[in-house]
């Protein structure tokens, strides 16, 4: 066999500089002799989360020996601000060191394509792997084991301290708050404080701590207030009985708190992930989760933003059971049947009258759940303000036309009407369906996450400023300069008719594909618009597709969804351990004559055995 030519890592260029290295500016050479982790990341990305989470452990395992460097490779305006990306490295609790590139350079050199991807480098500087997407912590484990034995061996590993330097702790009462809710007996607010790892009730002036509930310690533990934990809490609902619904996002389940008592119980979720293939409904505390964001009291029930998902699912206290309500799984912006919408990281919720409404944060969109008008008794999905993934801005106007950027809260006022944390923006805008308007009720919010309406006030959660701000609702919005925005990835040129889509995959090591129970591996295509696709769109099993690009289309977007599913390969263990590895991308694509006829896009390869 051949043997692959080494690529040697390209340097760690950013103009944002580096966070959480004491101000030094660390080189590749510098880190020669460790087994070196680039997360490519961006802090809007759910699966990027995800992958921090992940990370971990693996990082706490192999301190000595591995660096984890987070390259931070921003998708939305919002994201290129330094003091953003400083506020999330802080925000996700981040203990490792992160370059800021908002211009994408080292994204470039290494020819990333999709939000997260992981590459290692040996302790030599050289590639030896890239995985997109999330679920790859098994694979990095023996990967990294493996570079260990054969660069101790070799004498080129080198074990100590890498370059992290924590930053020094802020004292403040909130630490980026995520959501709120009024308490109607008591008149004061109960506000998730996520970072934090609990929650905080203030009194009825929003600024003095009654109490806190939670230790404080990242856990999954149900007690009273001062034995409970929690990991990131984000959403709250209060249900007719008193009690309140937290949305325990990082540990992947539903938290039921007695405000009498402060009594936290677990009402719904394992602890685990959820991944494709595992059950989407029965008994609430034997389903699997995923990044549950917000929660809503709508129709009888809880209704769950599933962000790590891309769908929204609802709780039954009464039969003390989950399922899927709505979405496929599948990201993007699909109106229609329930069944059938897709969403993008649902992140906010409010039920006003006969609607559901939806902060769909990834399509900056604002969307709605309703009864279908034919009776049938499901619901179906619209959208207000949105176009899909890859248009943002901060326009005011007709919905239509309207634009917001990644949304986290959606609030219902007094007057039918809704209003909507505009996290990025750092606004607080409102959509009338009445009039189909869009303005902005405030700005030089701080990422604001989410809102309560109290007396004629509005009391917003500004996330990155630590607190809560209260607000009277002006009768007249104010009017700001539309600005437009759309994802500043460069597209890539490709030749019109016959294209071939590859998905590289190989297992990683000690494993093989899953072919126990039909096939291991799944594509799913799609092009916005959809025009550009005169075949090869939809379903199938192989991780190739030969399409066919329409030539009177010049521009568009790519989306494919890959998923690959491996197991351990012992022929002597019969329960081996079995791993999902998916991703989504969205490739912007622009239709010339001297461009490729094929796209690669790898969900795991390069040198892994």
């Amino acid at each position: 066999m051949t043997a692959r030519a080494r690529v040697r890592a390209p340097e760690l260029v950013g103009k944002g500089g580096w966070l959480n290295t004491g101000d030094k500016q660390p080189t590749l050479a510098d880190l020669r002799g460790s087994i070196v982790i680039l997360d490519f990341w961006t802090f809007c990305c759910v699966n990027c989360l995800h992958v921090l989470d992940e990370l971990r452990e693996l990082e706490e395992r192999h301190r000595d020996t591995v660096v984890i460097v987070g390259v931070h490779s921003p998708k939305f305006v919002h994201e290129a601000e330094h003091q953003a990306v400083a506020d999330a490295v802080e925000r996700y609790e981040v203990h490792h060191p992160v370059l800021d590139d908002p211009e994408l350079t080292t994204w470039r050199q290494y020819a990333v394509r999709a939000w997260p991807t992981l590459v290692v480098i040996d302790p030599e500087g050289y590639v030896v792997a890239q995985h997109a997407g999330e679920g790859h912590a098994h694979a990095l484990e023996r990967l990294v084991t493996r570079l260990e034995q054969e660069h101790a061996a070799k004498g080129t590993l080198r074990r100590g301290d890498g370059p992290y330097v924590p930053p020094e702790p802020v004292a403040t009462d909130l630490r980026f708050p995520g959501k709120v809710v009024a308490l109607p007996v008591s008149g004061h607010f109960l506000v998730s404080d996520s970072t934090r790892h609990a929650l905080v009730e203030l009194a009825a002036d929003g600024e003095t701590v009654v109490r806190r509930i939670g230790t404080g310690e990242r856990g999954l533990a149900d007690g009273d207030a001062g034995t409970a934990r929690f990991s990131e809490p984000q959403g709250l609902a209060l249900l007719p009985d008193g009690s309140i619904i937290v949305a325990d996002t990082v540990n992947h389940a539903l938290r039921r708190l007695d405000p009498d008592t402060g009594r936290v119980t677990t009402v719904a979720g394992t602890g685990r992930q959820w991944w494709q293939g595992s059950p989407s409904s029965g008994p609430a505390r034997e389903v699997d989760l995923s990044s549950p964001w917000d929660v809503a009291w709508f129709e009888d029930r809880v209704w769950i933003a599933m962000a790590g998902v891309h769908q929204l699912w609802t709780y039954d206290p009464a039969t003390e059971r989950v399922e899927v309500a709505a979405g496929t799984t599948n990201e993007g912006l699909v109106d229609g049947h329930a069944a059938d919408a897709w969403f993008a990281q649902p992140s906010g919720l409010s039920a006003v009258g006969g609607r559901l409404w939806v902060a769909d944060s990834e399509t900056s969109a604002l969307r709605w759940v309703e009864r279908a008008p034919d009776g049938d008794g499901g619901y179906v999905v619209r959208t207000a303000v949105g176009t899909g993934l890859f248009d943002f801005g901060h326009r005011d106007g007709p919905a239509r036309q309207a634009l917001l950027q990644h949304p986290l809260g959606v609030t219902g006022l007094p007057d039918g009407s809704v209003a909507v944390s505009d996290t990025y923006n750092n606004a607080l805008r409102r959509y009338d369906p009445a009039t189909g308007e869009v303005s902005t009720l405030a700005t030089d919010l701080r990422e604001p996450s989410d809102a309560a309406v109290v007396d004629g006030d509005i009391v917003v959660v500004e996330s990155a400023r630590h607190r809560l701000t209260r607000m009277h609702l002006p009768e007249e919005a104010v009017r700001v300069e539309a600005v437009a925005h759309r994802t500043q990835r460069a597209a890539t040129d490709v030749a019109p008719g016959p294209f071939r889509l590859d998905v590289v995959f190989s297992a990683p090591i000690g494993q093989k594909l899953d072919e126990r129970y039909g096939p291991s591996t799944r594509l799913l295509v799609s092009a916005t618009p959809p025009e550009l696709l005169r075949q090869g769109a939809g379903k199938g099993t192989d991780l190739f597709r030969d399409l066919e690009l329409d030539p009177s289309v010049p521009e568009g977007v790519l989306h494919v969804s890959a998923m690959a599913a491996s197991c351990d390969d012992d022929p002597t263990n019969p329960y081996p351990a079995c791993h999902v590895h998916q991703q989504d991308w969205g490739v912007p694509v622009r239709l010339v004559d001297s461009g490729e006829s094929r796209l690669a896009l790898v969900l795991a390869g390069l040198d892994q055995k």
